[in-house]
């Protein structure tokens, strides 16, 4: 696939495209786990939902993964060592249409990986195999100061509470609505914009 052109997308149509990566890309395999990257994305938006999250909430646990459409390293980085950086692709799409907390979710859900590893002393052993490889990629534990810094950021509830669905949406059994289903919500995200 080409590199999209970012320039062409506005209000009117960014919840179209996205929902066009769904559709063709979706189906592709989520980094060693046994669920697709949108079933993967999908059960986010669907505990979100379950837990009376609001809209914006909900759109940022179901576009948290969206730079792994998005980036232009392939999809076997992590097998080749390398940190593909999607949280950083994701939220360089999501910045000019969605609100703040919704690309700051996405932009921080990694390092909420490395707080919780560094802050929980039981939230290792609950990553799978997948997150603890890509962990290592992506700097391993916050240290100390990283910690107390993370923690200045005003949505750190939000995005460890994304961070949160992110490992539990990952259940192959999980049956959830299609895209369609959050494309309503992710235009009233973005008309809050």
């Amino acid at each position: 696939m080409s590199k999209p052109d970012f320039n062409k997308l506005d209000r009117t149509n960014i919840v179209a495209f996205i929902e066009d990566i769904f559709e063709r890309r979706g189906a592709e395999s989520y980094l060693g786990e046994q669920v697709t990257m949108s079933q993967h994305m999908l059960q986010g938006a669907q505990l979100a939902e379950q837990a009376g999250a609001s809209d914006e909430l909900i759109a940022a646990a179901l576009l948290h993964d969206i730079g792994h459409y998005t980036s232009e390293f392939p999809a076997n980085a992590a097998d080749d060592g390398i940190d593909n950086n999607h949280e950083d692709a994701g939220a360089a799409v999501l910045d000019p249409f969605f609100p703040k907390l919704v690309a700051d979710c996405c932009r921080y859900h990694v390092a909420a990986k490395r707080y919780l590893c560094a802050t929980d002393e039981e939230y290792f052993g609950q990553l799978s195999e997948a997150s603890v490889l890509s962990l290592g990629l992506q700097g391993g534990p916050m240290s100390d100061d990283e910690v107390r810094e993370f923690e200045n950021n005003p949505h750190l509830k939000e995005i460890v509470q994304v961070r949160v669905w992110d490992d539990q949406g990952k259940d192959p059994e999980v049956t959830t609505p299609p895209f369609q289903y959050y494309a309503p919500m992710l235009e009233r995200a973005v008309a809050n914009q």
